[in-house]
């Protein structure tokens, strides 16, 4: 066979021909020898914080609450923080107070913002997130007298509106008032207070006694007859624990310690003295605290110009005082007391004074009596008659846990927390469009309702809110001593706003 060969001239052309359809082909199986760049991850960093609050409206001296935070990602993602900042916004904790590990607790009433802040780190800027929070003082005890009312709230601190022209607000100055006003010095110790016809007597948690308002009777016990407009202490003593003050008379209660035995709780009285009702058979004013006798007393209540009071060796009533209207419940008429006599031998739990009626609520089983003027049907038994002895008060299967007296109308709790009324009613004090009742009237159908007062022609009442205590006033308020803003008759309750 005869061998071809090729000239090297020929080869040359050839060889190039298939390494062009070697590239054009991806070269067969030989795999990309270039090199590839590596991808940088994108940096994930907060973005935002929510906090998580359980609530934004706290209770000043109440509980605390934790608030916790949360982060969202530039990835979306979400996780709990911790190692935050928390701070107020004010820099401040006069109204919020907030602990680094995000602890908040309400210190007065107003509004703050908590913020929690993660600190700037390297490049990353710091990022935060805030919540609004409330801090407010629920109301506690309420009393009202005259054209006035006084109530106190959890913050330690007393408010005051309606008629001020004696200085009775104790807010440093005469000017009426028909919102909520502080009393003057701003203390946070106020533990229970009393309200005259144009007067106000208190006791703080340091058992300090502090009156202001009008003067003429020496009801300010200061041992003169200069009226006040800003609280002013009564004495040295710190051992008051409770007070009751009449149009112009007041009793109070101290406690002192028995070398052997209970506590003597003593009865103090001192003011206006015309018709005896301070119990020292004389009818001449006391300007200072005087104690009255040496017995040891439960409680104790008082009228325009008459006392009551329940002994706590067997809480039996003893009454003294003006008995123009039988208001002395001793089965007479006319002639004042005035030492305290002992009325009936039933065991009583609770007292309270109108004007010219009085209240009681029966020990044993709870039973409401009244008795005194009855013209406007304030004693509660369906007649207009005077009542020289204590009278059960209409519906006798009712039990009660609170009571109080005004000029002519009453108001009473049930153990079942349903609130009634009773009286004359032309200017909305019963808390219904009625002219009167001579019979306790239902206000509503709720029964939340705990503690309730009595001005001249207005009532307040204190009803649970959750686990705080709301207020609520009605009738007469030409002076503004509904606390609601304006000067209008109100026949139904009304809140007033923490």
């Amino acid at each position: 066979m005869k061998n071809f060969t090729f000239p090297a001239l020929w080869l040359a052309p050839l060889f190039a021909l298939f390494a062009v359809l070697l590239s054009a082909c991806g070269g067969g199986g030989g795999g990309d020898s270039g090199t590839t760049t590596p991808t940088t991850p994108v940096a994930v960093t907060l973005r935002s914080i929510a906090i998580t609050a359980p609530t934004t409206t706290l209770i000043v001296g109440g509980a605390t609450q934790t608030y916790t935070a949360t982060g969202t990602y530039t990835d979306g993602s979400t996780k709990a923080l911790t190692g935050l900042t928390w701070t107020t916004k004010s820099g401040g904790s006069t109204v919020v107070q907030v602990t680094s590990a995000g602890i908040v607790s309400g210190r007065s009433i107003g509004t703050e913002s908590v913020i929690a802040t993660q600190p700037a780190a390297g490049t990353v800027a710091a990022v935060s997130g805030s919540v609004d929070v409330t801090s407010i003082a629920p109301w506690t005890q309420v009393a009202a007298g005259g054209n006035q009312t006084i109530a106190l709230k959890t913050d330690g601190k007393l408010y005051s509106w309606g008629l001020n022209i004696q200085g009775q607000l104790g807010d440093g100055t005469n000017t009426q008032r028909n919102t909520p006003v502080t009393v003057a010095g701003n203390s946070t110790i106020w533990k229970q207070v009393a309200v005259g016809d144009s007067f106000a007597v208190a006791i703080r948690t340091d058992g300090t006694l502090w009156s202001w308002g009008n003067n003429l009777f020496g009801q300010l016990g200061q041992g003169d007859q200069l009226p006040r407009t800003v609280p002013t202490q009564v004495g040295v003593a710190k051992n008051w624990t409770y007070v009751a003050v009449g149009k112009s008379h007041v009793v109070a209660l101290s406690t002192t310690a028995a070398t052997t035995g209970p506590a003597v709780v003593s009865l103090w009285v001192w003011g206006n003295n015309y018709a005896s009702q301070l119990g020292d058979g004389k009818t001449v004013d006391l300007l200072v605290p005087t104690r009255l006798g040496t017995d040891s007393w439960l409680a104790v209540a008082a009228g325009d110009a008459h006392t009551i009071a329940i002994k706590r060796s067997d809480q039996s009533l003893w009454t003294w005082g003006d008995n123009t209207y039988g208001q002395l419940g001793n089965g007479t008429t006319g002639a004042k007391v005035g030492v305290p006599t002992q009325v009936g031998t039933a065991n009583w739990s609770a007292v309270a004074a109108g004007s010219r009626h009085s209240l009681a609520i029966r020990n044993d089983d709870g039973v409401l009596f009244a008795w005194g003027a009855g013209e406007s049907g304030q004693v509660g038994n369906n007649s207009t008659n005077l009542q020289s002895s204590p009278t059960q008060i209409s519906d006798a299967s009712a039990r009660w846990t609170q009571v109080a007296g005004g000029v002519s109308h009453s108001i009473g709790v049930r153990n079942d927390g349903t609130l009634w009324t009773w009286g004359r009613g032309v200017e909305g004090q019963l808390g219904q469009t009625v002219a009167g009742s001579l019979m306790p009237l239902q206000v509503g159908s709720l029964r939340t309702w705990k503690a309730v007062a009595a001005g001249a022609n207005h009532s307040a009442a204190l009803q649970t809110d959750g686990n705080n205590l709301s207020l609520w006033t009605w009738g007469l308020n030409t002076d503004g001593q509904l606390g609601n803003g304006n000067n209008a008759n109100t026949p139904a309750p009304v809140s007033i706003a923490y």
